[in-house]
């Protein structure tokens, strides 16, 4: 990796271009730097979603991927490193499996709602899948390994999961759900 930051505010930036891992200079407004800041972005609402009440397991989940969008990012950082493994893809398929087999099946399309911690995973996901959406944008500009899109992709579904068991835990044992879309459509078909 690069040089690690022991001045914060350098004014390098003063002139709209930040430095990379590899000490190269680019735009602000690059595609590599808005994926960075997606995958940033998500970092940090996900640290904000660990502010809330949850089930210790899926506390420790969302630490380790905190710890892996921050290599994403290292390696959106650095053109043509890895640092976000293959391993991490399948981690998120497993938490997946896991906890989507505990989940009653979706009879309808429900809202980003219920508690906040769910609405926060939510907004995990919709971040999520900005980042993967500049993620292949970069990629058409960029040669990039396939990780990073897939650990995007599949972390947006994890955590439409986990707002789902979000939604259904409750620190003193009462049960919740998901809020539902009331469609006018599917109501006047019933």
């Amino acid at each position: 990796m690069g040089n690690r930051l022991t001045q914060i505010a350098t004014r390098t930036g003063d002139d709209g271009s930040t430095g990379l891992g590899d000490n190269t200079r680019v735009s602000k407004n690059s595609l590599r730097v808005h994926a960075m800041g997606d995958v940033d972005e998500l970092n940090s609402n996900i640290g904000v979603l660990l502010c809330e009440a949850m089930p210790e397991s899926v506390r420790l989940l969302l630490v380790e991927i905190q710890h892996q969008l921050f290599n994403l990012g290292g390696e959106l950082s650095i053109p043509g490193f890895e640092l976000l493994k293959p391993e991490a893809v399948l981690a998120l398929d497993e938490a997946l499996a896991l906890h989507n087999e505990a989940l009653p099946r979706l009879q309808e399309f429900i809202l980003p709602a219920g508690t906040r911690a769910a609405a926060l995973a939510h907004v995990c996901r919709t971040v999520a899948r900005r980042a993967e959406r500049a993620v292949v944008a970069l990629e058409a500009q960029a040669a990039l390994k396939d990780t990073p899109r897939q650990y995007l992709n599949r972390l947006s579904d994890l955590m439409f999961v986990l707002a789902r068991v979000l939604n259904r835990y409750r620190s003193d044992g009462s049960a919740g759900d998901d809020v539902y879309w009331k469609s006018e459509r599917i109501l006047q078909a019933k």
